[in-house]
């Protein structure tokens, strides 16, 4: 009966999956090598980074001699730009996933928004961001990738190409937590080597990966089982 139920999950097209998560915690890099490990497994993937250009408007406002983009166009202006332009990024990626039938690998989806919301104090903006990505389903798994914000932090500072302040990546972090749909998630311990990590995220996927991946994938911790959908918790 389990082999059974097992078998119907594999036959089951895996649509989407979203990795989400503060700055840092290397949600760009796991989707990367989940998407490359969804291709080796015969499940064709395609990677997709649905940003809210906060970066970009960054580097705009440096140039400017602004210090940051919410310096360039205010709170209001940032969270209303990365609204739209994280919509509209979304909304690609979905399209082309159901015209070529691939899987659609997301980093950061739109739990990211309604986190950035929070923890600009936009609280008002959350009604309308929320109205307007209800169009969108919700991914078959959302992997949320646990840092410790203070690790975040040194590890932005290392790679050098933009920079945030450890109280925005705390308050991110607490906006994750604080989301209705955080017990939907699945919980990644991000702080381990990024192989680690990986071996996480393929457990989890296991009735997709199939049993080769399945048993390569590392044993769950019990805060990670606890977290895990009713749906994934008797693989």
């Amino acid at each position: 009966m389990v082999r059974s139920l097992r078998a119907r999950r594999r036959r089951r097209r895996l649509r989407s999956v979203a990795l989400i998560g503060i700055d840092g915690s290397g949600k760009t890099t796991q989707a990367h090598q989940l998407a490359d490990a969804l291709v080796a497994a015969g499940r064709p993937a395609t990677y997709h980074r649905n940003a809210g250009g906060r970066r970009w408007l960054g580097r705009i406002a440096q140039r400017l001699g602004r210090p940051d983009a919410q310096r360039l166009v205010g709170r209001d202006g940032l969270l209303a730009v990365e609204s739209v332009l994280r919509w509209l990024a979304i909304a690609l990626a979905l399209i082309s996933c159901l015209v070529t039938g691939r899987t659609a690998v997301m980093d950061r989806y739109s739990a990211c928004q309604y986190a950035s919301i929070r923890a600009h104090g936009g609280h008002r903006w959350e009604r309308l961001a929320r109205a307007g990505y209800r169009v969108f389903p919700q991914p078959q798994v959302t992997f949320l990738l646990s840092l410790d914000p203070a690790e975040a932090y040194r590890r932005i500072e290392r790679r050098g190409t933009d920079h945030e302040t450890l109280g925005w990546l705390t308050a991110a972090d607490t906006a994750y937590r604080a989301l209705p749909e955080y017990p939907t998630f699945i919980l990644v311990d991000a702080g381990r080597p990024a192989d680690e990590v990986s071996k996480q995220i393929r457990h989890h996927l296991a009735d997709w990966f199939g049993a080769d991946e399945a048993a390569a994938g590392l044993p769950l911790t019990t805060g990670e089982r606890e977290n895990q959908p009713e749906s994934l918790k008797s693989a």
